[in-house]
């Protein structure tokens, strides 16, 4: 699971002004974040819209993934759902030889018990051909995974083997690296906290910002696993604006402002999800002129 350590990055899904998806776009954004040093990519996250997806684009997009990132870096997939027997059903049948991991987020909207979370992640993880990445984000899910049960599915689970971990709460998150086995990664979730994350313990990010912030995001995070922490102080407090632009509305649509500024891709989404409001795409495009 070395590989699983640094920056990983949560690709965003282009789309064009019809909506259709923009495979130009993607593979442009694909190099960039690359080339700027990320350690991974991630595929079908929440930041890349896989509400508004069919079946059919998801698999498009993975194979496209694997195709454009041609094992430059690994590439972890996105599986995730509120039906435990769907999520079997598609890990069984998604090709998913070139993977490094699965990334699957806890059940959401039934808003089951701890019990209930660690039975959906013991059975999909001994139907998964891939070690499983677990993924606590309760502002989306609803439920928050508590400590107790991550515990509880790393120690117990032979392939869960890592947790992407977007609480925000910093005790569950020192509890966790705490008390964790040995070889269990600790991935955070959250680029705001992500310096302080990485100082207690965790073993990198999966980023939003590094979609835009590839080259300083990614030296942030290893800077920070090198424990130079005066460096990796002055790149967060470099890109911290940018942060709190990039969420201030929503995700994608800010992180999708600072890439539409940047010419990677266009600033194209599907309902619910809408683009920046006028005036943040402004102060957004304000701060990229002094970044």
């Amino acid at each position: 699971m070395e590989q699983l350590k640094g920056t990983g990055v949560a690709l965003v899904t282009p789309f064009k002004a019809d909506e259709s998806i923009d495979w130009n776009a993607l593979e442009k954004l694909i190099n960039y974040v690359i080339e700027g040093g990320v350690d991974y990519v991630v595929t079908l996250g929440t930041t890349g819209e896989t509400p508004t997806l069919s079946a059919d684009e998801k698999l498009d997009l993975m194979k496209f993934t694997f195709e454009k990132v041609s094992k430059r870096v690994p590439v972890v997939v996105g599986i995730g759902d509120y039906n435990t027997r769907d999520v079997v059903k598609r890990l069984e049948k998604c090709p998913l030889d070139e993977a490094a991991a699965i990334l699957s987020v806890a059940p959401y909207y039934s808003k089951p018990t701890q019990e209930g979370i660690y039975l959906h992640y013991k059975t999909i993880a001994a139907a998964s051909p891939k070690p499983i990445i677990l993924y606590n984000v309760p502002g989306r899910t609803g439920r928050n995974m508590t400590a107790e049960t991550t515990l509880r599915l790393a120690h117990e689970v032979e392939n869960i083997v890592a947790m992407k971990e977007a609480s925000g709460d910093m005790m569950q998150c020192m509890q966790i690296i705490r008390d964790k086995p040995k070889d269990f990664l600790v991935i955070s979730g959250d680029d705001a906290l992500a310096l302080a994350q990485l100082g207690c313990g965790m073993d990198g990010v999966i980023s939003v910002a590094a979609n835009y912030f590839a080259k300083d995001f990614s030296a942030l995070v290893k800077t920070a696993l090198e424990n130079n922490f005066p460096a990796a102080r002055t790149l967060h407090y470099k890109m911290m604006q940018g942060f709190d632009l990039m969420f201030s509305e929503n995700n994608p649509s800010g992180i999708k402002a600072f890439l539409s500024h940047a010419g990677i891709i266009g600033n194209y989404f599907r309902l619910p999800v809408v683009p920046a409001t006028d005036a943040l795409y402004r102060q957004i495009g304000e701060y990229l002129k002094q970044y």
